[in-house]
């Protein structure tokens, strides 16, 4: 199935309207998290106490937050949650500062929410569902991990590029992916979500979707070169991919369309994780087209300028 047929973009022609967009939103995301919201760290990686409780009626939120000030917790966010068709649910959830789990107690924050409301909170009745608890070594350790875990993919993957086709095809699509990542933290920075182990674990998916994509370009590039010897490189890059622009727009549709129904659907658990997702697959099809393979093109006008050979190596098809 193809959705495309003949099609004759000069993407290399719009190489400036690229940057510009990808400037915008990269720019934007670095002074969020510089001066606006910096990269807003969830419980998982600050350490403190997250508690989810359901109320029998509609909670309100001024009056919790005197009930549990009045109990002597402090400094306590409330967050309403939402149903999975997006309307408000009567539970909330009640997220304590690190203070409130140390290393030798970890239940105190938790024991002096629910001794606060039992006391002060007259509304409704309610009942704690959900107490999530992660002491400050932990969060910190946590937090080493998920730096350390996305750093290493994306040097297994320059490793694994440079092995597959040359160095060049390896550092153009690990710049393309943090381009991809640095977009996705700034969103949540811009939009102020909080980032989770599960937000990690989505970043790390889109890394390796959006390579897949920047892989297939590229070995459809170097079969390309292998047999177009009379074609500028900038002429060879816009005809692969124009020709694989139809996988592309074919299979990241698809993906789309099902994070997406994701992010909608999925509840407040799924939110994080899904809006990850929603914005690292436009991304990284966007940069599979509009960064990683220009900087093919780059690379090689920077080699002429310095008076060296032009042309990009080509060989037998990699695997992608």
């Amino acid at each position: 199935m193809e959705f495309f047929r003949g099609t004759n973009i000069d993407w290399l022609g719009k190489k400036w309207y690229f940057l510009g967009f990808s400037l915008i939103f990269s720019v934007s995301g670095v002074l969020s998290m510089l001066f606006w919201h910096g990269i807003p760290k969830g419980v998982d990686f600050t350490g403190g106490t997250q508690i989810r409780v359901a109320f029998d009626q509609n909670p309100n939120e001024d009056h919790i937050r005197q009930a549990i000030d009045r109990g002597g917790v402090h400094n306590a966010s409330i967050q309403r949650v939402s149903d999975p068709s997006g309307h408000a649910a009567n539970k909330v959830i009640i997220a304590l500062p690190i203070a409130s789990a140390s290393d030798q107690a970890h239940d105190v924050g938790r024991q002096s929410v629910e001794n606060a409301l039992n006391a002060n909170y007259r509304d409704s009745k309610f009942q704690i569902e959900q107490v999530e608890i992660v002491g400050p070594t932990a969060g910190k350790q946590l937090q080493k991990q998920a730096w350390l875990a996305t750093v290493y993919s994306l040097i297994g993957m320059l490793v694994y590029l440079w092995f597959r086709f040359e160095l060049i095809y390896g550092v153009a699509a690990v710049v393309a992916v943090f381009h991809d990542t640095l977009i996705t933290v700034g969103a949540f920075s811009l939009t102020n979500q909080e980032i989770t182990l599960t937000v990690i674990a989505a970043i790390l998916t889109l890394i390796g979707y959006s390579m897949n994509d920047t892989i297939v370009v590229f070995d459809r590039i170097r079969e390309n070169l292998a047999t177009s010897r009379r074609e500028t490189l900038s002429e060879v890059v816009n005809r692969s991919i124009n020709q694989t622009l139809s996988r592309t727009v074919l299979t990241s549709g698809l993906t789309f369309l099902t994070v997406l129904s994701l992010y909608l659907f999925g509840g407040e658990v799924l939110h994080g994780f899904s809006f990850a997702l929603v914005v690292g697959i436009l991304i990284g099809t966007y940069s599979s087209i509009a960064v990683a393979a220009p900087m093919l093109v780059a690379y090689q006008d920077w080699r002429a300028s310095r008076g060296k050979a032009v042309s990009l190596p080509a060989g037998k098809r990699a695997r992608a």
